[in-house]
């Protein structure tokens, strides 16, 4: 063989080699890449600790945290099986940046990345708690509920309801020397744990806010009646009527007898003095020496008796015009009454009821 044919030949193998060497480092290049990625985690360790777990677990992250001292807390507490998968996980996302601090309800039976996906998405817990406070529930009866929730503290009310800084154009300086009665909305509300006493009555006032809407102080002024007056009246009209229709009439009633300065007879304001809801009054009890005594007194109670419900407001602001001066109720069983235009009526009306 010829040295020009060696010479060939040698070069060729040579490039050989040469191409073979840059493909095993392209390949050792990209194994590097691929490991950085995983961090040479078994694929085993992003799956879920155990996928058919329902238990929720509360979980702090706490501010400055590192992937590293997370992962590390999550193995620990046995909700991922490997703080290295997650460290990866998060590489991978891009997520470092986006890990935020706070509670949150994990699961064993999410993935690493599921976790990763829930601390960057800022899924916060809240610890929350709701209170229904039910339609002609007074401020005692509020107070009542929250207090054996634990969630306030009655003197702490007390003293906000008096001289907590509340502006509202619908409040007047009365309405601080009765507790705010009848304007602490009945809704159910959801709260942070630590909500205080303060912040909770202010969310009550804000939701009477949003129900008395701008009309509402035009109708009030249309009646000639204060807002203070028409929710008073409301009050009453929630205490008393049960049937969300027959609210309007109710309220005709009263109005009647406030324009014939007939005593408005409401057992609801004679409760309110006793601080209980007897179900039948003595002849004691609507002789108590009270303002509030309806039947002793005429005209309206010199404040409201408890929180109506906006049909009750819309009855007060809108009562259906009708020769009724009198109610009783039928004793079906469903709350319903009634009405009678003359005492007489009245009378045989009670009779009536009484055969139910």
């Amino acid at each position: 063989m010829s040295y020009s044919m060696r010479h060939s030949k040698n070069l060729s193998t040579t490039r050989s080699v040469r191409h073979s060497a840059k493909k095993y480092v392209s390949l050792l290049i990209l194994l590097i890449v691929l490991f950085s990625l995983t961090g040479c985690v078994p694929e085993q360790d992003f799956t879920a600790v155990d996928p058919a777990s329902a238990e929720m677990t509360l979980v702090e992250i706490p501010s400055g945290a590192t992937a590293k001292s997370i992962g590390a807390m999550l193995e620990e507490a046995g909700l991922i099986r490997s703080a290295e998968a997650f460290v990866s996980k998060v590489k991978a996302l891009d997520a470092a940046s986006a890990l935020q601090a706070g509670k949150y309800q994990l699961s064993k039976a999410m993935t690493a990345e599921e976790v990763v996906k829930v601390l960057a998405g800022g899924a916060v817990f809240r610890d929350e708690f709701k209170v229904t406070i039910p339609e002609g529930f007074e401020v005692v009866q509020i107070i009542e509920r929250l207090v054996a929730d634990g969630h306030a503290d009655p003197d702490t009310f007390l003293s906000e309801l008096k001289s907590g800084d509340f502006d509202y154009a619908f409040l007047s300086p009365e309405d601080r020397e009765t507790n705010l009665e009848g304007f602490l909305f009945p809704a159910t509300y959801t709260f942070e744990v630590g909500t205080s006493e303060h912040e909770i009555i202010d969310a009550m006032l804000q939701k009477f806010d949003e129900v008395f809407k701008p009309e509402y102080y035009e109708r009030a002024n249309e009646l000639g009646m204060t807002v203070r007056e028409i929710v008073t009246l409301a009050s009453i009209v929630e205490r008393e009527a049960m049937v969300h229709e027959e609210r309007p009439v109710v309220a005709g009633v009263f109005y009647n007898r406030l324009e014939t300065r007939m005593a408005l007879q409401s057992c609801a304001t004679v409760q309110y003095i006793l601080g209980e809801r007897k179900p039948v009054l003595s002849n004691a009890d609507i002789a108590i020496e009270s303002p509030y005594n309806t039947y002793k007194f005429p005209g309206l109670p010199p404040a409201p008796i408890a929180s109506p419900g906006e049909l009750s407001l819309k009855a007060a602001l809108y009562p259906e015009e009708t020769e009724y001066f009198y109610f009783v109720t039928t004793n079906l069983g469903d709350g319903s009454h009634y009405f009678s235009k003359t005492y007489e009526e009245h009378l045989q009306a009670i009779e009536r009821s009484k055969l139910n």
